[in-house]
């Protein structure tokens, strides 16, 4: 039986053009924004349609990546075009300064220029700036998988130390080593906001932090998802003869919460923890948990492991001191029919109450309570992991997701007129 994401473009004429214009791409990425692309990618090919790739491996380099590693396999219908130069640095520099890509800009142009339909951007911080949103004539998308737009560090972390609730860039920026960006105080980003047809939040509470950091231009939430190959795999099993343990995965850093999570696993804990990650927060987490035996470091994990991990967890942790935008572990979580115990902050609170898929604290105290729970009764677990995975199939399957994406992509067609769009567009 074919399986709906396997399906081509079934409109009239020749499929849809994509591009996706992003700082970081697989492999030359450091968090979820580079995965979420590419499977959005993937799952437009694999309906048919073709996709263009545009990232910038000049700021991978700059971040500390190694620009010599390989380029990863890409199916059919999927073409990705590295920008290098031949200095990374002033390359960088020049498009943060700026906000617009001198150094890469006529190849840009190009290939948005080459008949493209839709031009989704991404993070554009370094890949173009400002300054990119107006190349290209299709339809343009704009998703903000963090908080670029209104943030210069990306992620309303003031100061490197508590969640940003009021504008101190400047002197944020210079605590953390960058310089001032030049552009933010020219009005640059509000005029090339107009060319773009739509902006994208991954949840209500991004969305509104938008609003609240001044950006006025609305954004319609617009969630992630997982591919429909893994989640129709299998149906989620839970070892009950397995350890029992609480599993975190992501970045060690101290953003994420862990050294508040850590010294509650003491001897009284019954269920281990076991972290899944690296990052340059991991000496001083080992140092917290020296002498602690019921806390374990997995390190790096691949994709297939980390599955019977969720799996087999009694909860995913995500103990974020941050504002995150929305992050991809607790699908990932929910595939499984995992729950997860989150800090009340950032969008977790609507995804927890939204669909009863987990639970919430603010303190030490709640935190402890939680993780007793949940591992004094594996009835109440297993409860809140069954509405977990039915929330997931309801919203965060790529089926659903991609089928929200292309209805968006019509609404936006109709009302400019494209009628060539719509009449290739998915029935």
């Amino acid at each position: 039986m074919t399986a709906l994401a396997d399906l081509p473009a079934t409109g009239a004429g020749r499929p849809l053009r994509f591009a996706m214009v992003t700082t970081f791409y697989p492999p030359y990425h450091f968090g979820g924004d580079g995965v979420y692309i590419r499977r959005l990618v993937h799952a437009l090919a694999r309906r048919g349609h073709s996709v263009d790739v545009i990232h910038d491996v000049d700021a991978y380099v700059v971040g500390g990546g190694d620009g010599s590693r390989e380029p990863l396999p890409e199916p059919e219908g999927v073409r990705v075009h590295a920008l290098r130069s031949r200095s990374s640095l002033m390359s960088t520099l020049i498009t943060h300064q700026v906000g617009r890509p001198l150094v890469h800009g006529s190849k840009i142009r190009r290939v948005l220029n080459d008949d493209i339909d839709v031009v989704n951007f991404h993070n554009v911080s370094l890949v173009g700036g400002p300054g990119v949103l107006s190349y290209g004539t299709g339809i343009k998308l704009y998703t903000a998988h963090e908080h670029w737009l209104v943030c210069p560090m990306h992620i309303l972390w003031r100061h490197g130390r508590e969640p940003c609730d009021g504008r101190e860039c400047l002197r944020c920026t210079l605590s953390a080593g960058r310089p001032p960006q030049l552009w933010r105080g020219t009005g640059l980003l509000e005029k090339k906001a107009r060319e773009v047809d739509a902006f994208l939040a991954l949840s209500e509470f991004s969305a509104r932090k938008h609003r609240e950091f001044g950006f006025e231009t609305p954004m319609e939430v617009f969630p992630s998802f997982l591919p429909d190959d893994a989640a129709a795999a299998a149906v989620p099993q839970r070892g009950r003869d397995t350890e029992q343990y609480f599993l975190f995965v992501g970045r060690l850093e101290a953003i994420k919460g862990l050294d508040d999570v850590i010294p509650l696993f003491d001897d009284s804990a019954k269920a281990s923890l076991w972290i899944a990650g690296t990052g340059a927060h991991e000496p001083v987490l080992r140092e917290l948990a020296k002498n602690r035996p019921n806390v374990r470091f997995l390190g790096h994990l691949p994709a297939d492991e980390l599955r019977a991990l969720y799996r087999n967890a009694i909860a995913l942790l995500i103990p974020s001191r941050c504002y995150e935008v929305f992050p991809l572990v607790a699908l990932e979580a929910f595939r499984e029919g995992t729950p997860i115990v989150a800090r009340r902050l950032g969008p977790l609170p609507e995804i927890v109450e939204s669909t009863g898929g987990g639970l919430l604290f603010s303190t030490p105290a709640e935190l402890r309570s939680a993780l007793g729970a949940l591992e004094a009764d594996a009835g109440k677990r297993d409860a809140l992991g069954a509405a977990a995975l039915s929330a997931f199939g309801e919203r965060w399957s790529e089926s659903a997701v991609l089928s929200r994406y292309f209805a968006l992509i019509r609404r936006i067609a109709e009302r400019r007129g494209l009628h060539d769009v719509l009449g290739r567009l998915p029935a």
